[in-house]
């Protein structure tokens, strides 16, 4: 398996692969994080170079993106990781653990300063994710509480009230 950066003739088969990794979630209906990666690559806060793949052979088997978003009332720059996405059968096998310490490697290396997530405690604690508000980041949504998480990347301490990419505000 490698991890690289995604290409745009991944389009299809990532957006393919969000279905098949949030169909159960989804029950039936639309699987909002295929849409949403879709429309946060064409949003002023895409970053190319945090758009990453896990392939395997010719499939791609998970796939990770982190976009611009701020800390107001200052605005800030930090990140917003999500979606991440594993086929569900490939499971078990360390792809979504790859995909975020090499989003995380890639961000510290561009002097990213944060990075914040809504997400599972259980799983993004292996990461260094803490509750957000131990960071004094507060989540755009109180009612997150302990799943809205965030990881201090570089520099000093930073505060203030999370706001993801717009097209996350559109859900």
């Amino acid at each position: 398996m490698i991890v690289r950066r995604e290409r745009p003739a991944d389009h299809d088969a990532v957006r393919a692969l969000h279905r098949e990794a949030f169909a159960a979630r989804a029950g039936g209906g639309e699987v909002v994080e295929a849409r949403l990666t879709d429309e946060l690559r064409e949003d002023i806060g895409f970053l190319p170079h945090l758009s990453l793949v896990a392939q395997d052979g010719g499939l791609l088997l998970g796939h990770v993106i982190a976009t611009r978003g701020w800390l107001e009332p200052l605005g800030v720059p930090v990140l917003g990781l999500g979606p991440l996405g594993v086929h569900p059968d490939a499971h078990g096998r360390g792809i979504g653990t790859a995909l975020v310490h090499a989003l995380i490697a890639v961000a510290e290396a561009c002097d990213e300063r944060l990075v914040a997530l809504l997400g599972a405690p259980g799983y993004y604690r292996r990461f260094g994710f803490v509750p957000s508000t131990e960071l004094g980041v507060a989540p755009p949504d109180s009612a997150w509480g302990e799943h809205f998480q965030a990881r201090q990347l570089s520099g000093p301490r930073l505060t203030g009230t999370f706001r993801y990419a717009d097209p996350f505000g559109r859900l």
